[in-house]
């Protein structure tokens, strides 16, 4: 089984470091919670399966999902009122199948969110209190994988994501006003798919890794640029100083030996501006 690898969550994320693996000779199992997404899993060539997180329990087709060494786990909190408790629980529950199984080696999907905004730069180890609820219960999801001695954790922490179909312009177009000099913490989801694959080929565990872009503009630069070349209406943005954070990625550059494949969020936008150059 060295060369399967089962990733718990197949969204947009997933699917492609699913695509990516496979391309690399690896057999890849992902997962699914609906009937529209499983179906589309199917067609790229990952085997698909059923399984959807409850807090109570985990809903599963086929146990040898979990048949692996090493499982991915990219299921994000949902935005509901009890997010602080259900989703922890319902990470629990994988938990609980992963010491039943008996998998060796997790990679745990979990976000910047876990910071608090301390209008200063945050390493790994700056964990506080999150303001917001998700950001609370991946904190507690994370520990739950970490603190397990029964098999190896490691912790990659996302910025937002960009790239492909997901346009950065619509991030903000439903908010009324835009902080213009808050820096931003995005990364590309390739860089997402390049440092995955990194973790795994090199065999490194038992870590905690941020990953974002080393370069931090403001979400004045990124977004109005970006809603510019999306032909959208420019954001209204306003110079309140507001609560930040930048997060920082040099553990993981120095560690991976990484190099970014997108140093800037702006270097995305210059692709997609060089693109519709071009035709």
């Amino acid at each position: 089984m060295n060369n399967v690898i089962s990733i718990l969550g197949c969204g947009w994320l997933g699917t492609a470091l699913g695509k990516s693996l496979l391309r690399k000779g690896w057999k890849v199992k992902g997962s699914s919670s609906s009937n529209s997404s499983y179906n589309k899993l199917e067609m790229t060539g990952i085997s698909a399966f059923y399984v959807k997180a409850k807090p109570q329990a985990l809903e599963v087709d086929y146990n040898s999902f979990f048949s692996t060494n090493l499982l991915v786990v990219s299921i994000p909190p949902t935005r509901t009122k009890c997010v602080e408790d259900s989703y922890p629980q319902k990470m629990e529950q994988v938990v609980k199948k992963v010491e039943e199984i008996g998998i060796k080696k997790v990679l745990y999907i979990s976000s910047t969110s876990v910071y608090e905004e301390r209008n200063k730069e945050v390493k790994e180890g700056d964990e506080g209190s999150p303001q917001k609820p998700a950001g609370r219960a991946l904190l507690k999801a994370e520990k739950l994988f970490t603190d397990n001695p029964n098999f190896q954790t490691t912790v990659l922490r996302f910025g937002g994501l960009i790239g492909y179909d997901r346009n950065p312009a619509r991030f903000v177009q439903r908010k009324s006003e835009v902080n213009a000099q808050m820096p931003i913490n995005l990364i590309h989801r390739d860089d997402c798919v390049n440092v995955i694959s990194k973790i795994v080929e090199n065999d490194i565990w038992g870590e905690t890794f941020n990953a974002v872009c080393p370069e931090h503009p403001t979400k004045k630069e990124f977004y109005s640029k970006a809603a510019k070349l999306s032909e959208l209406p420019q954001p209204v943005f306003i110079d309140n100083a507001g609560s930040y954070k930048v997060v920082n990625s040099d553990k993981l550059i120095s560690r991976l030996d990484y190099s970014f494949s997108y140093n800037s969020p702006m270097d995305y936008l210059k692709e997609i501006e060089e693109w519709a150059y071009r035709i």
